[in-house]
C-alpha cells in the first residue's frame, strides 16, 4: 500500500489561532515606540511574512519605521499575549490524531514562536522535531525556499507534498515549489474576500475548516 502524500503546515492561522492576536501585540509594540496607526488593516497585509518583511512592509504602509535595536520587544509582547490566549483552530486537534503519513510544519515565524505556540496550544506531540522556520533559509514566502527546504529534511518530494496555508504569500510560495496547495479560512483573522484571494493566489481548494479539509485529502488517498 502506497504511503500518504506528506503534509505541510503553515503555522499561525492554520494550526493556531494566532493572528489576531499577533495584529494586537504589533499595534501594541509600534504605539509603545511613538508610531500610531499599526492597525488590523495594516497588519492584514503582511500575514504570512516573516517578522523582518512585516516590518519592511509596515514602514511601506505607514512611514513608520521600527528601530531595529527593539526587534525582541514585538515577540515579547506576543509571547505575553500568546501564553494567556492563544488557541488551536476549531477541529485541528481531532484532524491531527486522525491524520495518517508524515506531516511538519513550515512557518514564517521564528523557531521559538512556533514551538511556543505549539506548546501552549498541546499541538507540539504531533510533530516532534518536525518543525521548519523561513529563518532557516533565504528567502521569506512567496518564495519557494522553505517549502522546498521542508520537503527535503522530510525526504518527500516535492510534487507529493500537500500544503495547508491561509496566506496568499504561502499559497504562492507552495506552488511555486511545486506543490498541490489547499487554502484555510478557519481562523480568527478570515474575512470576506479571503477565499476568493487564496483561489487567486493559486490554491487548488479553499476550506472553512477542517472537516473539509479532510474530505479533500480523501481524494489524495490521505486518510484524516
Amino acid at each position: 500500500m502506497a504511503r500518504p502524500r506528506p503534509i505541510i503546515f503553515d503555522c499561525d492561522g492554520v494550526l493556531v489561532d494566532s493572528e489576531p492576536l499577533a495584529a494586537r501585540a504589533y499595534e501594541r509594540v509600534y504605539e509603545k515606540h511613538g508610531m500610531p496607526g499599526v492597525n488590523t488593516s495594516v497588519i492584514a497585509q503582511c500575514i504570512g511574512m516573516k517578522q523582518s518583511d512585516i516590518i519592511a512592509r509596515i514602514k511601506d504602509l505607514t512611514g513608520h519605521q521600527f528601530p531595529a535595536a527593539a526587534d525582541g520587544d514585538i515577540w515579547a509582547e506576543t509571547k505575553v499575549l500568546f501564553s494567556q490566549e492563544l488557541k488551536p483552530t476549531p477541529g485541528i486537534t481531532a484532524f491531527l490524531e486522525a491524520l495518517a503519513g508524515d506531516r511538519c510544519v513550515a512557518s514564517s515565524s521564528s523557531v521559538e514562536r512556533i514551538n511556543h505556540s505549539l506548546a501552549v496550544t498541546g499541538l507540539a506531540r504531533f510533530f516532534g522535531d518536525a518543525i521548519y522556520s523561513s529563518s532557516m533559509v533565504k528567502n521569506g514566502k512567496p518564495a519557494p525556499d522553505i517549502f522546498l527546504f521542508a520537503a527535503d529534511k522530510i525526504g518527500a518530494n516535492p510534487v507529493d507534498c500537500i500544503v495547508i496555508e491561509d496566506s496568499p504569500f504561502g499559497i504562492q510560495g507552495a506552488i511555486a515549489a511545486g506543490m498541490t496547495a489547499i487554502g484555510y479560512t478557519g481562523g480568527g483573522h478570515t474575512y470576506a474576500e479571503h477565499a476568493a484571494r487564496l483561489t487567486a493566489a493559486g490554491a487548488d481548494f479553499v476550506c472553512a475548516d477542517w472537516q473539509e479539509v479532510s474530505r479533500q485529502l480523501a481524494r489524495f488517498g490521505v486518510p484524516a
